[in-house]
């Protein structure tokens, strides 16, 4: 495409999220079948203070903006979804589900694997086998967790609106017309989705905490979490770099095992779904055919 941009987007309760370079659009399903679609004005810190956009830092900058975004459209979503007759949901609501989602997600993904790896260490004594245990333990907590919240109905609904909002992305970088039943002959997978983001961070976590050598059980604990803006740095260059040269063969090999697990985060979604993506993507891609 004559575009160097790369959209993205996320989604939402019956709907999708899409970014883009000025603005953000989010196309939400209502009960009554009608399609709102809400647009903002975006802006990045990476422009405000160009030494954000350097690469490490960048990504960190990157996430902490896409998780306000996101809160702020999983807000306007789940409004949205509940229709007229149902209270509104207040930001502080949504603020506090996600607070308790990161606890949550802090006791899962890092005390458990660090609590289980560190009872093995008369068996697999040295950092190295000790962190490999911890990251498979993690990855394994990570597969489970994502089995489990996909046999729910609502959650289901999200992951096809997933597939949606990749099916779109997909159509767009090979340049077909954006069109509901050629937008379906598209995968429901990308390579620059949050997914394989994930995976990588649980991949780069293993090896990254093993050269911290053998360490007490409270600073192991603490130290992933500190270590977490670093990880998360490295994992996003990572992604963006097999993202842009997808077509070399060992970035296909490095998006490989992300793809796969998408096949668990992203479902294949029907005619109307696919309508709401194309809406919020058609919302923020008319900026850049001004």
């Amino acid at each position: 495409m004559g575009s160097p941009f790369q959209y993205g987007g996320q989604a939402v309760i019956e709907g999708v999220m899409m970014r883009g370079p000025d603005t953000r659009a989010v196309a939400v399903r209502r009960p009554d079948q009608t399609i709102v679609v809400d647009e903002k004005t975006i802006g990045s810190l990476t422009r405000r203070f160009p030494v954000l956009k350097a690469p490490l830092v960048r990504g960190v900058v990157v996430l902490i903006e896409a998780l306000v975004l996101g809160i702020e459209a999983l807000t306007f979503s789940a409004n949205q979804a509940l229709g007229e007759e149902e209270e509104k949901l207040a930001p502080w609501e949504i603020f506090v589900t996600m607070g308790f989602a990161l606890a949550m997600a802090i006791l899962l993904f890092v005390f458990l694997p660090v609590a289980a790896a560190h009872l093995l260490n008369r068996v697999a004594p040295g950092p190295f086998l000790q962190n490999l245990i911890e990251g498979l333990f993690r990855i394994a907590i990570f597969l489970a967790y994502v089995v489990a919240i996909g046999r729910m109905a609502d959650i289901k609904r999200v992951f096809q609106y997933h597939g949606a909002e990749h099916k779109v992305i997909n159509a767009y970088e090979a340049g077909d017309r954006l069109e509901v039943e050629r937008i379906q002959r598209y995968s429901t997978l990308h390579p620059r989705c949050g997914t394989s983001f994930l995976l990588i961070v649980l991949l780069i976590s293993i090896m990254l905490f093993s050269l911290l050598g053998e360490q007490v059980l409270w600073w192991r604990i603490l130290s992933r979490v500190l270590l977490l803006p670093v990880v998360a740095g490295i994992s996003y260059e990572l992604l963006k770099i097999s993202g842009k040269y997808y077509s070399l063969p060992l970035c296909r090999v490095l998006v490989a095992p992300g793809l796969w697990v998408q096949k668990l985060t992203t479902g294949p979604p029907d005619d109307g779904q696919v309508e709401v993506a194309l809406a919020a993507f058609e919302a923020v891609a008319k900026e850049r055919e001004k």
